[in-house]
């Protein structure tokens, strides 16, 4: 069986009721990967033309935390791929003295020990990457790099086919950019704005506040965005370190 054969045949193996949405793709695509490539969890994001990054699904709940730490602390294996459009392999050693931040949050909240983060071709709606996390970090000289880079042409494909043939508008963005991910993001980006003006400072400066006070309280910048537009925090308090 070819890989495309066995990734279509996991992606039909997703057909769980509760994922058959069209803004769920992502999700469907991530536990294929995660399962073809046998790995412990898998999730898709991409950076958009503001460069704004945008987590897409994730194999499991665990996965999407992982992305929602590296997103908290601004630099990690899956953000650097995205930059640099090369492939990340980081075991914990690696992760451990290249980011020694999201490691130790990493660590802290998820049962995952190493990641390999891969670009993906540019999609209709940005540049896109998917990050596969291990338990230990042995497991990741089993990975078939080859064969990872082929799911990884498979996931760009049927996100690219999924809008060519759906109906959305340029402001929105396809179907699946409005799944629970990318729309938890969004909320960081209205804080963000919240924030720029009640503080009177720059949207770079506000994502900075926004992580410092997640990072200070335990919490992701998700959390800490929904918090402030839910009434839970001033923008003043974001001043004020915790």
């Amino acid at each position: 069986m070819t890989i495309a054969e066995r990734f279509g045949a996991e992606l039909e193996g997703t057909a769980d009721p509760d994922l058959a949405g069209p803004e769920l793709l992502p999700v469907r695509l991530a536990r294929a990967c995660a399962r073809t490539l046998a790995v412990d969890g898998a999730g898709l994001s991409l950076v958009d033309a503001s460069q704004q990054r945008i987590p897409l699904g994730a194999s499991s709940e665990v996965a999407e935390v992982a992305e929602r730490l590296q997103f908290t602390v601004g630099a990690g294996p899956c953000m650097t791929a995205q930059e640099t459009r090369q492939p990340v392999f980081a075991v914990e050693e690696d992760l451990r003295r290249r980011w020694p931040v999201f490691t130790e949050l990493l660590v802290g909240a998820t049962p995952f020990r190493a990641v390999v983060a891969l670009p993906l071709q540019p999609a209709l709606a940005g540049a896109g990457a998917i990050d596969l996390y291990f338990r230990d970090s042995a497991d990741v000289l089993d990975l078939d790099v080859f064969e990872a880079l082929a799911v990884g042409e498979l996931v760009t494909s049927l996100l690219s086919e999924a809008a060519v043939w759906s109906e959305w508008s340029p402001a929105q963005g396809p179907e699946w950019l409005q799944g629970p991910a990318p729309q938890r993001r969004a909320a960081v980006w209205e804080a963000m704005g919240k924030l720029s003006v009640d503080l009177e400072v720059s949207a770079a400066e506000a994502l900075t506040l926004l992580r410092a006070h997640a990072y200070g309280a335990g919490l992701t910048v998700d959390d800490v965005a929904g918090e402030l537009l839910a009434g839970h925090l001033r923008a003043a308090d974001l001043q004020t370190p915790t």
